[in-house]
Formats: structure tokens, sequence, C-alpha cells
């Protein structure tokens, strides 16, 4: 075992100088003991994070039967707020949509609240056994300045998309209507960030918050977000960059597949190999039959394990 891995897996790579290689460019991005084994969702928290959460019913089956199910699990979502500080922008009901800010960087112990005492509820009530929800729910860490509105509008356009309804009036399963609503029953729902980047006015912020929630949504965002696997992080290139460059040497794990999204550019693969192997970055780029070109080798095995790539240059 070559820190963290086998030495039969290095035969792409060489000799004992290859399996140096591979330890050396570790170490520079700072991943020994990279492992490879069961995976696991990424989970990047911090404090005053911003996700879009989903979770779905296993096997398509419905976690909502009947209006007090969906009662029930706002009840759950308004005690995580309690509990554990969590903040509400908007939700819809279908599967369970939610957009969240966790000022203490606890999404996973608010969600393992709200889906595990829900799902209890829901087994007594309907005399269900067992998980009622599909497995992990998946978390897509957002910039809000770049999408924090068009998740909001999203979200509560969700139920047109699906053909559930034809107006955003239709739907009762959402917050649309609490931020339309003065009733104290919506003081939970923390509305205001959305409504101040909306307009600056405190009277002008409902006529603008209608506007620009009845414009379709972006077609973008919608193919994103219709894919079965989303991406780890949605926003700027540079906030990409900053997450990148923060939490790759965190969480980069064989267990969390999805952390390779967060892997260094092949350019600085290449970079620190380079330096390694004291050569041009170009000698990788040219293979010749019967000549085994380690350096080559090395970075290839690097951008494969790191980042999942299946060619190379």
């Amino acid at each position: 075992m070559v820190m963290g891995f086998d030495i039969l897996e290095l035969s792409t790579v060489g000799q004992e100088k290859g399996s140096k290689g591979v330890k050396s460019a570790l170490d520079s991005f700072g991943l020994i003991g990279y492992r490879w084994t069961m995976s696991r969702p990424l989970r990047i928290e911090y404090p005053n994070a911003w996700y879009h959460v989903l979770n779905r019913g296993r096997w398509e089956e419905p976690i909502f039967r009947e209006a007090k199910d969906y009662d029930n699990f706002l009840q759950t979502v308004q005690e995580a707020c309690e509990f554990w500080h969590l903040r509400v922008v908007a939700y819809c009901l279908m599967a369970t949509h939610l957009l969240v800010q966790t000022p203490h960087s606890n999404l996973s112990r608010c969600l393992r609240h709200i889906d595990g005492v829900y799902t209890q509820r829901f087994n007594r009530k309907h005399g269900h056994d067992g998980p009622l929800f599909r497995g992990r729910f998946k978390a897509l860490l957002i910039e809000a300045d770049s999408y924090l509105l068009q998740l909001v509008r999203y979200i509560h356009r969700n139920p047109i998309q699906a053909g559930l309804a034809e107006t955003l009036n239709d739907y009762p399963w959402s917050s649309h209507k609490g931020y339309l609503s003065k009733h104290p029953k919506w003081k939970w729902l923390h509305k205001e960030v959305v409504m101040e980047m909306l307009a600056g006015k405190p009277e002008e912020r409902v006529k603008a918050y209608w506007n620009y929630v009845t414009i379709e949504d972006d077609r973008r965002l919608i193919r994103i977000l219709s894919k079965n696997r989303w991406p780890a992080v949605l926003g700027s290139e540079k906030f990409i960059k900053g997450i990148k460059g923060k939490y790759f040497q965190k969480k980069a794990d064989g267990e969390v597949p999805q952390s390779k999204e967060l892997a260094p550019e092949m350019g600085a693969i290449i970079g620190i190999v380079s330096e390694y192997y004291q050569v041009k970055g170009e000698d990788l780029v040219h293979s010749r039959r019967g000549y085994c070109n380690e350096t080559r080798n090395v970075a290839m095995y690097l951008s494969r394990r790191l980042r999942g790539d299946r060619g190379f240059l």
C-alpha cells in the first residue's frame, strides 16, 4: 500500500519511482491517505451557506397522502428552524424542495431531523414501516448573489412546470403565498432577504416579487436541475473556484465520488507532476510505442483518480 493506493493499481504508472511520483503529487494537493471505498454524498458545510435541497419517496412512493401530511412536514421543518436555526426562504412540497441557509453550518443535522422525524410521524399515522425517503438528500450549494432569486422562482413555479397547476396561486403547498401575505403564520419564513434583493423600498417588494416570479424560469437552470445528478456547486466561476480551493483537500475522499468535482484543474496536476520529474509540460503530451513515459503515466493516473477523467490531454 502506497499512501492509500494498492501497489497493483500503479501498474499503469511504472516502477517504484512512479509510486513516489503519485505520493509527491498527492502530498502537494494535501491528499495523503486518499481512499476509494463505498460512496457517500458530498456535503460542504460552512456558516451562512445556501442550499437547494431535494428528497423524494423511496421507489417513487408518495410521501404525502393527505393534507395533514403536508402540515406535519411543515411542522417538522419549523422545528428545525427553531432548534437548529435553519432559515427557509422557499419550499414546494411535491417532492420536498427546500431553499435554505444554515447560519451554524449544520445542514446534515437539520435534514436528519426533518427526514427522520417526519418519517416516524408518517409511519405512525399510516401504519407504514421502514424508510420513507429514497435515501440521502440532494443538496446543491449555491452562490446567493447569482442564484438565490432564480431558485425561489424555480421552486415556486415547479407545480406549473410539472403540470400540477396552471397558475402560481393554484398550488397550496408552497411558500409562494407567504411572499404575498403579511399574516403572522408566515413569520417563520425567512423571506426578507429575498424581498430586499428585489426592491429597496418595502412598499414595492410584493409587486416586485410578483413581477419576477411570473417570468418563466431560466432554461439553463431548468436543464441543470432536471438531471438526475446535480453538480456539487452552483455559482459564478469565482465562487466555484473559491470553493474548490478551500474544500477539496478537506473533502477529497473515495467514499464521496462527487468530491471529484472539487478536484484541481488538469493544468495544476500537470504542473505538479512536471515539477517533480523536472520536465516540461509538453513532455506529458507525447507517447511513443515501446517507451514508458512515466511522467505522463503518473499524470494520467492522477487525472483519473482525482478528477474521474476518462481521457487525457
